[in-house]
């Protein structure tokens, strides 16, 4: 297996040692362990961290890619990821056009000839979708399948419960039954109960996928007959890499002359607010469409550029996320401007620069580490909203490539499917609830760390 390194993998690659580094520092810190202690101790707080943490992996097992040169070739530009490989059934079952969740003959009415010559309209069997039942009906075999995933993800989650349990009492010296009694009634410190429960979920819909992807679609096909779960798949990746590597992008030009606005004052304060306003006042959804049309003609005129159809994808991706990051960075950048005013004429800076320290020294070390909540806060307000613009762009056609999967290309596609009768309605439904619970995710856990990290919020709010 030969490893395949895309421009947007190597980012994703330095994301996962930012994060790993920052979770060491965390540890390494009295106070910002106690912080994050009180932001995942709340339950609901726990169960956003563990969906997120769910599509995170999702979005790593399908940024590590490697050359397809297997003989049953699963994607048809020679680069497949982990995550493919995993839904190989998904890739290559397909079937000739629309089929509904679960079922076994096609949406569509075709022409059939029987064997005595005749010629009629009906719905045929699927190709794949049922194609293993014999006499058995359809919904007696979900059925039978469906109590075979319930008790084997019991007994999995079950083992794992009480050996997660089991440890935790030894190491702190306490009595099994007792604490766990504590654990069912929801009065332990640690929110295991949340906790135990959600991973509970996630664990029953792993093995629902696993145990019902070799026998039908789940979420139905397309209008080619494609797995639509394996497209809802496919598309967290690109949710995350809009919502992080864009927001990573706004940070240093908000950074930047934020600071730099609210330190020096006078003319640069002027002129960076004339950036920023004259940016805010044009139509962002117009300045990114027509960015990304200039873009689309460069990319179309160098083709040259690109050896395969991933690393155009790829590269339309990265550009996106860099016009996003360009057009987005004003609102952060006005909050450190007042909040870097406010800060430069407290007394610790006063006496800086009468002790003579530089500009660059009294920004690093004394304004910058007063304003890392805002930026903390504003990071992770801004993903969910960032995952949601590309949505919108991809259903104006001005998102990501055509050929990429993303819940915005999935919305776009529905718009027709939604005004044929009967509807197909699968698609757009799949790409909702995954986005609505990536956003609705990233919100909860946006709200907790706005409330720890924020001094003007509610200081009693943990105790």
């Amino acid at each position: 297996m030969k490893f395949v390194t895309l421009w947007s993998d190597i980012l994703v690659y330095g994301l996962l040692l930012v994060t790993v580094f920052f979770i060491f520092s965390v540890f390494n810190n009295k106070d910002l362990r106690q912080t994050w202690r009180n932001i995942l101790y709340r339950p609901i707080n726990m169960v956003a961290c563990i969906l997120l943490f769910s599509y995170i992996v999702i979005g790593v097992l399908d940024t590590i890619h490697f050359e397809d040169t297997s003989q049953t070739r699963i994607t048809t530009h020679g680069i497949a990821s982990i995550l493919d490989k995993m839904l190989t059934p998904l890739i290559l079952n397909t079937e000739k056009t629309y089929s509904a969740p679960f079922a076994t003959h096609s949406f569509v009415k075709e022409a059939t000839v029987l064997p005595t010559g005749e010629l009629i309209r009906d719905y045929p069997k699927l190709n794949f979708g049922g194609a293993h039942l014999n006499n058995q009906s359809k919904w007696q075999d979900i059925r039978n399948t469906l109590i075979q995933i319930v008790l084997q993800t019991l007994i999995i989650w079950a083992a794992f419960c009480v050996i997660l349990l089991t440890w935790h009492c030894y190491r702190r010296r306490l009595a099994w039954d007792i604490y766990v009694i504590k654990v069912l009634k929801g009065k332990t410190q640690f929110p295991w109960r949340s906790f135990l429960l959600c991973v509970g979920f996630v664990m029953l819909t792993i093995f629902f996928i696993h145990g019902f992807m070799w026998k039908y679609h789940i979420l139905g096909t397309n209008a080619i007959g494609e797995d639509v779960l394996y497209q809802s798949l496919k598309s967290i990746r690109t949710g995350l890499i809009i919502g992080t590597i864009t927001t990573l992008i706004t940070l240093p030009f908000a950074i930047l002359f934020g600071l730099m606005a609210g330190y020096f004052k006078g003319w640069i304060d002027d002129v960076i607010q004339y950036i920023y306003t004259t940016l805010s006042s044009i139509p962002a959804v117009l300045l990114i469409a027509a960015a990304v049309l200039m873009l689309q003609v460069v990319m179309s005129r160098h083709s040259d550029w690109f050896s395969t159809v991933a690393q155009r994808t790829d590269a339309r991706l990265l550009a996106l996320c860099a016009i996003l990051g360009i057009t987005s960075w004003t609102t952060l950048c006005r909050l450190l401007r007042g909040e870097t005013l406010k800060i430069s004429q407290m007394d610790f800076v006063l006496a800086a620069r009468s002790l003579g320290l530089s500009h660059i020294a009294i920004i690093l070390k004394h304004l910058l580490p007063n304003v890392m909540h805002i930026i903390l806060i504003t990071v992770v307000l801004d993903f969910s909203g960032l995952v949601l613009a590309e949505a919108v762009l991809s259903y104006v056609g001005v998102g990501v490539d055509p050929t990429s999967y993303s819940w915005g290309t999935m919305i776009n596609s529905a718009r027709l499917e939604m005004a044929r009768v009967p509807a197909v309605w699968w698609s757009l439904t799949a790409a909702f609830i995954f986005m609505f619970v990536l956003v609705l995710s990233a919100n909860i856990f946006s709200d907790a760390i706005r409330d720890a990290f924020d001094p003007r919020s509610n200081l009693g709010l943990f105790k």
